[in-house]
């Protein structure tokens, strides 16, 4: 089993900027890729963004690529979703998910394991 811990959510103003963390704890975090998702009110599920377990491969959905920035920590078992210039349009939950694999994946139904999620709302 593994644990995962998503903190830094909150309200920030449109442009703003707010970073997440995932925490992992229960197995080898390095053995698993990693990846965002979030949830909208009222809309399904999506890929935010994903990274390999060395963090060298990363992969971006359209809608925050060159806003968003995943990195990973090995060795605090923790990754990280740096999001920049905010929009009203990225208010959902987020949720930070691990895959027990070495490739990396937007689907999430690949995802073995998955945090409670972290709420952001961007204000106009």
């Amino acid at each position: 089993q593994v644990q995962l811990v998503e903190s830094g959510g909150g309200l920030v103003q449109a442009g703003g900027s707010l970073r997440l963390s995932c925490a992992a704890s229960g197995r080898t975090f390095s053995n698993f890729a990693m990846g965002w998702f979030r949830q909208a009110p009222g809309k399904e599920r999506e890929f935010v963004t994903t990274i390999g377990r060395s963090g060298g491969i990363t992969g971006y959905a359209d809608s925050v690529k060159g806003r968003f920035t995943i990195s990973r920590d090995n060795a605090k078992n923790t990754v990280y979703l740096q999001m920049n210039t905010l929009k009203p349009e990225d208010t959902a939950v987020y949720y930070c998910a691990a895959r027990r694999t070495l490739t990396i994946t937007t689907r999430q139904d690949l995802y073995d394991y998955w945090g409670q999620g972290t709420q952001v709302t961007v204000a106009s």
